[in-house]
């Protein structure tokens, strides 16, 4: 046995020896067992499919709650009102929330109707006549005082339907006709997201597929494949050079050769394209004439989403429209109790690494400071995929302002950071430019919903980068059912979460393996969404902005706390789920954030967190002797 391997020997036998001591001390009873059972690929669709349609549902419930809300608002605010107020009133509502294709206003008083946006949608004949079926029962419902929704109807091959309102004096009435787009938007999204079908498309900017452990070429044709997949530009690879830096000439050199324009650089790292070589051809290029200290290709990174304790502390429920009825994640892991204790800092930046943000959703009014375009230069970290809105309203949307969802942290400022593109997906460079400039901006806590299993040095250079800056790195798992590592997730340096559902059983989705450190709910989570709007998503990604949230609060309540400190606590306080101690699908287990909030009181972290330590250190020593094979 090698000398490196003697030494792995000891410390797993030392952390098995401290993890039983544990485990022997452990308070009988505490633990509670929960379902861990795998399923196996047609289960898993099966899953899957079920959390797609329990997503699309949600979603539409919440699409009509806040509908009618906003229909409610606007009875109550131009109640008096001249029609030219009411007019703007109705354009200013219809340009903010696009999903409102018409507005149809009744003064009963005088018999006369104002319609807004009046064009309705034209289908076939019996789409029509279907249309007017369900306007002309809206307008008898509210003529006789009575509110009317309508079931989603189809016209073409759009999704609509109708509410109507009357105000409490009777004296008006509002009907709106919704396009239920968003439906579709998140159907979309979650078979990708959810790998139920091949993604990214292979072809795309030029993307090939390989095993992960071969690096063969293989093609994804079903989403179950994706497990095995990693992705990468076939025409780039990522360079390190032993001495560092090449000097210019060289690096003339290098673009003569490959026929290839000026190299993107970032940290110690170069990314080369080439107009005539391959990877293979560029990797032999690299290696024979320049002696690289590493290269590997330039690996892209998909989105990650796809679904109490008595403590006897009093529980601040906020007056948010949709958290009684659908934000059973926050209650799950004790968010209220814990707002007693840390509602976060403005001083405590978290940075959102994903698609960028609705910046202008109204439910994340004040909450994002000016972020980042990794993908274009110059432009506004705007989200055009809708993953990056979400998570970071499970982060951060605005809490107790009687509006859509609150946000675990009523206070930390988000830093958006686009590095994935309109497909939801980015490459090694783009993600590790964005962790690099959060940490330099002083982000303390930053969020990976985002994953391949390609293990990129490159990578793994940005997340030590930040990690040696006191920042605490929080990653998705993914949603593949697989035991295979993700990363970055399964970086030492990094918490990977996995993902539960209400029942706090393991998402049937989520990925799992000895590298997780704790898992969060991630099933039919509701936050916001483009368009100003709010949608249900599952998957490994809304479990990691639980975690994110923690760690912000942690680090709000107790500054002085580092980065290892605080991934300590959080482990350390998490509720035990399935096999008593650290199991591989759920880490510690679920994080609880009175709990964690509670030990982060003090100014030391408890000695108990050993095992969790020595956990850790294992992760690292296996990634170190992954590498080194």
């Amino acid at each position: 046995m090698s000398r490196k391997n003697v030494l792995i020997a000891g410390l797993v036998t030392a952390a098995i020896s401290a993890v039983l001591l544990t485990f022997t001390l452990r308070p009988e009873g505490t633990g509670k067992l929960h379902q861990t059972a795998v399923p196996n690929p047609a289960q898993e669709k099966a899953f899957k499919k079920t959390s797609l349609t329990q997503d699309v549902s949600a979603t539409d419930r919440l699409n009509r709650v806040d509908v009618s809300r906003h229909l409610s608002t606007m009875l109550a605010e131009t109640n008096g009102a001249s029609p030219g107020d009411i007019s703007a009133y109705a354009k200013r509502l219809q340009q903010g929330h696009g999903h409102i294709t018409m507005l149809m206003w009744i003064d009963f008083r005088t018999e006369q109707t104002s319609t807004f946006k009046s064009s309705l949608p034209e289908g076939s004949d019996q789409e029509n006549q279907q249309l007017l079926r369900y306007l002309n029962t809206a307008k008898a419902a509210i003529k006789k005082h009575q509110a009317y929704e309508s079931p989603t109807f189809i016209i073409g091959k759009k999704k609509y339907y109708f509410m109507a309102q009357r105000d409490k004096a009777g004296h008006f009435g509002v009907i709106a006709l919704i396009n239920q787009k968003i439906l579709d938007r998140v159907a979309e999204h979650q078979l990708k997201n959810l790998r139920l079908i091949p993604y990214p498309k292979e072809g795309k900017y030029r993307v090939e597929s390989v095993h992960t452990d071969t690096l063969k070429d293989i093609t994804v044709k079903t989403g179950h494949d994706n497990e095995n997949a990693s992705h990468y530009y076939e025409n780039e690879i990522v360079v390190r050079f032993q001495n560092g830096h090449p000097a210019a000439g060289q690096l003339q050199t290098i673009a003569a050769d490959i026929q290839s324009k000026e190299p993107r650089k970032l940290g110690y790292a170069y990314i080369f394209r080439s107009e005539k070589m391959n990877y293979t051809e560029l990797k032999a290029y690299f290696s024979k004439k320049w002696k690289p200290e590493y290269t590997e290709p330039h690996y892209m990174y998909l989105t990650n989403d796809v679904v109490n304790e008595k403590t006897g502390a009093n529980v601040l429920t906020p007056n948010d429209l949709l958290f009684s009825t659908y934000q059973w994640n926050l209650p799950a892991i004790e968010t209220e109790q814990g707002w007693n204790l840390s509602k976060g800092s403005k001083d405590v930046v978290v940075a959102v690494v994903d698609t960028g943000v609705q910046a202008s959703h109204p439910d994340l009014k004040g909450q994002l400071l000016a972020g980042y375009n990794a993908i274009t230069k110059g432009s506004k970290p705007d989200d055009d995929v809708g993953h990056g809105t979400h998570v970071t309203g499970i982060i951060g949307a605005l809490t107790n302002n009687k509006e859509g969802v609150a946000g675990i942290s009523w206070f930390n400022k988000i830093l958006p950071v686009k590095a994935l593109d309109n497909s939801g997906a980015g490459t090694t460079y783009s993600v590790a430019e964005g962790i690099i400039w959060a940490a330099d901006k002083g982000a303390k806590v930053i969020n990976l919903s985002l994953g391949n299993y390609a293990d990129s040095q490159f990578l793994h250079d940005a997340i030590k980068y930040a990690y040696d800056r006191d920042v605490v790195l929080v990653s998705a798992s993914g949603n593949d059912n697989t035991e295979r590592p993700g990363y970055p997730a399964a970086y030492p340096e990094v918490i990977a979460v996995a993902a539960t559902n209400a029942s706090g059983d393991r998402a049937s989705f989520s990925n799992y393996g000895d590298y997780i450190d704790v898992a969060a709910p991630g099933e039919s989570i509701a936050s916001t969404y483009p368009d100003n709007q709010y949608a249900a998503l599952s998957g490994t990604s809304m479990a990691s902005p639980h975690v994110a949230a923690l760690a912000g609060l942690i680090r709000s309540l107790n500054p002085a706390l580092t980065n290892k400190e605080v991934m300590d606590l959080m482990t350390s306080n998490a509720v035990d789920l399935g096999t008593p101690g650290h199991d591989k699908y759920y880490g510690w287990g679920q994080v609880d954030i009175y709990k964690t909030l509670q030990a982060a009181t003090g100014s030391e972290v408890p000695l108990q967190l050993f095992p969790q330590q020595v956990g850790r250190q294992l992760k690292s020593l296996q990634q170190n002797l992954q590498s080194s094979d």
